[in-house]
């Protein structure tokens, strides 16, 4: 455990030195000034060094294996045959996998980093007109049912292509009748539920279920979650903001009136 920890300890440093270079050179040689409260960034790469190796660790001893496990557990046939009366490889038989994956999805992105330091920019450049905790809900809602959706897709065995497909057309339709300062965030909060907390977890999940479930290739059905989960939260994000625009619409009309 100890010269594993070294290995990603060291790992990590090499992935880190190049961009604390980079913008050292860029500090010193280009703007030419010296970098503000250098003592102060030195304590916080090192702080990101050891918080990575640590998550990186976490990451291959918990993450992983608890979605790829509870999958398996889960679409698990003697599992099934316990909680289903009907056919095994009816699709109604896995509605347990498809309760697991909404709520994982949900709960790892209302804990997403990244979604959390965007909606709390999001907020601050609204003038609090967009309320940080209501996006990340929103965003948490559209991933929840990404997965949903997704893992019904790998148990069917139908084509990814067509999910995304139907998913960017509603995206587009919906950027169409949304007000455009509110696309771009859109657009954004389904890029960063992508992240360091969701990818593991849902990667290994898509993994596990394909693995267990009969003539599911893990290497062709496998993966393709992560896309979902990706478009849905744009799709949930404009949908919030068409709503709120028909609020605002409905109570002008009666303030007139």
């Amino acid at each position: 455990m100890i010269k594993e920890i070294l290995y990603t300890f060291l790992s990590t440093i090499q992935d880190v030195a190049p961009i604390v270079l980079l913008i050292g050179v860029f500090q010193i040689f280009v703007i030419k000034k010296s970098i503000p409260e250098l003592k102060k960034v030195l304590f916080g790469v090192v702080l990101v060094i050891f918080g990575l190796t640590f998550f990186l660790i976490g990451l291959e001893k918990a993450l992983f294996p608890v979605g790829e496990i509870m999958a398996k557990q889960l679409s698990d046939q003697d599992f099934i045959a316990k909680h289903y009366s009907g056919a095994p490889t009816d699709w109604q038989a896995y509605y347990w996998v498809y309760i697991f994956a909404g709520l994982i999805g949900f709960s790892t992105t209302i804990a997403e980093p990244s979604l959390y330091a965007v909606a709390i920019k999001a907020n601050e450049v609204s003038g609090g007109t967009i309320e940080t905790f209501t996006l990340r809900v929103v965003v948490a809602i559209g991933v929840a049912i990404a997965l949903v959706v997704g893992t019904f897709r790998i148990v069917v065995g139908h084509s990814l292509v067509w999910y995304i497909l139907f998913g960017y057309v509603i995206v587009v339709i919906q950027t169409i009748f949304v007000q455009k300062d509110l696309a771009s965030l859109a657009y954004d909060s389904g890029g960063v539920t992508t992240s360091t907390v969701t990818v593991p977890i849902v990667a290994a999940l898509g993994i596990g279920l394909s693995t267990t479930v009969q003539g599911r290739n893990p290497a062709i059905d496998g993966f393709g979650l992560i896309a979902f989960a990706s478009v849905f939260p744009i799709i949930t994000v404009l949908g919030y903001a068409q709503f709120k625009s028909l609020i605002i619409f409905f109570n002008k009309k009666r303030q007139k009136s």
